[in-house]
């Protein structure tokens, strides 16, 4: 947990023409973590994100800490495009 390798997004977007998707939710554990995780993989070349969002995480059934409410979750996709546009890349 709390671990996310974003250096090896740079290393297999080198050696595979396959696109690097990343978990920011499972790694982080903690929805608090999720947004910086996800920006550090985006920027670094990752291609697309997995985050678990709930309407109520404190309901949930499962995974309940790592999950975003809609609202954070469209706050995080604001940011993920202006980093994405900073690096020269957009989202689709």
């Amino acid at each position: 947990r709390n671990t996310l390798d974003v250096s090896a997004v740079a290393v297999v977007k080198e050696r595979s023409s396959l696109p690097i998707i990343i978990d920011p939710s499972h790694a982080a554990g903690k929805s608090r973590y999720i947004e910086s995780l996800s920006l550090a993989g985006i920027a670094a070349g990752a291609d697309g994100l997995i985050i678990e969002v709930h309407p109520n995480p404190k309901v949930a059934m499962s995974d309940a800490a790592q999950q975003l409410t809609i609202p954070e979750y469209q706050a995080l996709v604001k940011k993920v495009r202006a980093v994405a546009g900073a690096v020269g890349r957009s989202l689709t």
